[in-house]
Parts: C-alpha cells; structure tokens; sequence
C-alpha cells in the first residue's frame, strides 16, 4: 500500500522551466550550424561541468577559447543563458504554489549551477519558493549518482517513502524509485496535477491550470 507523500520534489530542468539549449541554437544559427556546433563541442558536458560545481562564466569561456572557431556561439551559452532556459511551465508553477499554500513541503532537486541557479532566482520568483533547495552546483554531485539523493533524504528530514519527486529523466527517478521514494515521471504539467490528485495533495479544482 503506498502511504501518503509528506513532501513533493520538483525537478526545475523541463519541468518548471524549459531546458532546450539546441532550440536556442536553431532560432539563432540555425539548425545546421547548431548540428555542427554541438558535433565538435560537448557542450552538454561544459554544462555538467558547471551544475558540478565549476565557476559558470569561467567553464563556458575556458572552453569557447579551446575551440576559436567557435568562440562567440560559445559564449552565449553564459551570455545568453536566459534564453536557453525559457519558457517558464506554467501550469507546474501553479501546482507548486498550490501545493505551497496547502502547507505541504516542497522542495527542489535540480542539476544546477551555482552561479546560474542565483541568476535565475533573479529571473523566475518561483524559484525563491522552495523549502529548500537541493541544488547540484552547491553539493557538488549531479542526478543520477546516489549520493545526492542521501543529502535529500538527510536534508528534508523525511522518510524516503514519503517522498514524492517528478523528474523528466528515467535515470534520475530509477535512482530515486530503487531508494524507495514515491515518483513521477513528468512528461507535461497535466500528468504531473493528476498524480498531485491521486495522492491525495491536491483537489482536481486545486491542480487545474
């Protein structure tokens, strides 16, 4: 029998903002140039380096000088970031604050730099909203590996089974489901409110858009 969630986890990454950096790159460059890009760069790695814990302008400028031939597309992965994380899903926002002025917990559990996660909380109010705030850059490890998912359990002070996180990656709510905590795997905000529901956190009313 599965028990009732004491406190919710939100993924931020394409669950409250959109997180689509090659979109970007299109609109921008274009579609070829952004293949191309992405091909002779990994910029997915530049940008785990950050959520690991690296400085963000000095991680993204260090690689935009190793390869000069594409040094200026680089650097608007820092100068440009808040284009990156758009648009915000707002629907996930107002179940968040729902939830909030319910009373329940909750909290965020993101791959996130730290530099960056600052800088968005000076873009996206919600963002300040969060109980607490279980963020990689700060803990220096990054979803999947088991160990930031200890530091939520020690930090929310809440058994693992009453734990209830939406997350947009299988990898990362495998990890979370094997150490037994109630989870989500978020694929829109409408999924996401009728979960809310059946664990009996929100009315139907209460999780509409």
């Amino acid at each position: 029998m599965t028990v009732a969630p004491e406190a919710v986890i939100f993924d931020i990454g394409n669950v409250l903002i959109e997180w689509q950096p090659e979109r970007y790159y299109d609109r921008v460059h274009g579609e070829d140039r952004r293949r191309r890009l992405f091909a002779e760069v990994d910029l997915h790695w530049m940008n785990e380096r950050v959520d690991r814990g690296e400085p963000f302008r000095e991680v993204i400028y260090e690689t935009a000088e190793m390869h000069p031939g594409w040094r200026a597309e680089i650097r608007e992965w820092h100068d440009h970031w808040i284009e990156l994380a758009t648009p915000v899903i707002e629907h996930s926002v107002t179940l968040l604050r729902r939830l909030r002025a319910k009373g329940v917990p909750v909290h965020c559990l993101t791959n996130f730099g730290v530099e960056s996660y600052a800088y968005a909380q000076t873009q996206f109010d919600f963002l300040n909203e969060f109980d607490i705030e279980f963020v990689s850059g700060r803990l220096k490890v990054t979803k999947p590996d088991a160990r930031i998912y200890e530091a939520v359990e020690q930090g929310a002070g809440v058994p693992p089974e009453r734990l209830l996180f939406a997350d947009d990656r299988e990898a990362n709510i495998a990890v979370a489901a094997g150490r037994g905590w109630q989870t989500h795997l978020f694929e829109g905000p409408e999924g996401w409110a009728a979960r809310l529901v059946a664990a009996g956190l929100l009315t139907a009313e209460e999780a509409a858009p």
